[in-house]
């Protein structure tokens, strides 16, 4: 569990997040929604230890990032695993050994002992005849699984995984969410998810946070996003005709 208390960041005179307050639960799909400028960005790097709040805390597990010593948020660092945007996997090297690479850098274990877990988390992203490829030979959701093996190489507690569904067509995007909420719930991982993908909202948001202007505006589930009455999540999740059809067929139905 990630537990987010009253947390600001600010870049100069621009006041990013401005007291945001949630916790992340474990073995769920939490996922973090807003419109371009809402801080979502920052709200996920944070969370990373990549930028220090000015003020609030952000424990994992019960500790408090900012109380822990730099070795101790190093040990933490190495238990979060990060599945990035455009996937960031090094075009020189091959699928296996991407895969490879935190284990080369943070583990003593044994080229044999990196090759199995390696060869495990591989079949277990269905990517088991892949191991010899360039980045540049599969496909974009190949790619993605990959980053998500690479992610989970190392038995995180925490993934994070930002716009994993970015330049996905429709069928290969609902593949990888359900390939992260599976992986979520079998290993038990806290799970945050930050996207702009309606269709991930509906179909694996367990735990919703919608930021506006830096502020959590809303929270809930994907169950109870259609029971909201506020404007502003209704505003931007109901922006397409699809999900206006949506709203209208569970008001009707409620009715």
């Amino acid at each position: 569990m990630i537990e987010v208390d009253n947390i600001h960041k600010s870049f100069g005179d621009s006041h990013v997040l401005k007291g945001v307050t949630t916790c992340f639960d474990q073995g769920k799909t939490n996922l973090i929604i807003g419109q371009s400028g809402s801080g979502k960005t920052v709200f996920l790097k944070c969370l990373l230890g990549l930028f220090t709040p000015e003020e609030g805390s952000i424990c994992y597990s019960g500790q408090k990032y900012g109380e822990l010593t730099s070795d101790q948020q190093r040990d933490l660092r190495q238990e979060m695993g990060m599945v990035f945007q455009g996937s960031a996997l090094f075009d020189s090297m091959t699928v296996a050994e991407n895969v490879m690479f935190p284990m080369d850098m943070f583990t003593k274990q044994s080229k044999s002992e990196m090759q199995d877990r390696v060869d495990f988390v591989l079949k277990r992203v269905n990517l088991t005849d892949a191991h010899y490829k360039f980045p540049s030979e599969i496909s974009g959701g190949m790619q993605k699984r990959v980053a998500i093996a690479r992610a989970i190489v190392m038995r995180p507690k925490y993934l994070f995984c930002d716009e994993p569904n970015s330049g996905l067509d429709p069928k290969t995007a609902i593949l990888i969410d359900n390939l992260i909420k599976e992986i979520t719930e079998e290993y038990n991982i806290t799970t945050v998810i930050n996207t702009h993908d309606m269709n991930s909202v509906m179909e694996i948001g367990e735990k919703i946070i919608f930021l506006k202007n830096g502020h959590k505006e809303w929270e809930g589930s994907n169950k109870e996003i259609f029971k909201t009455d506020n404007q502003a999540v209704t505003d931007f999740v109901y922006s397409s005709e699809l999900f206006k059809k949506v709203r209208q067929m569970y008001i009707e139905e409620r009715n």
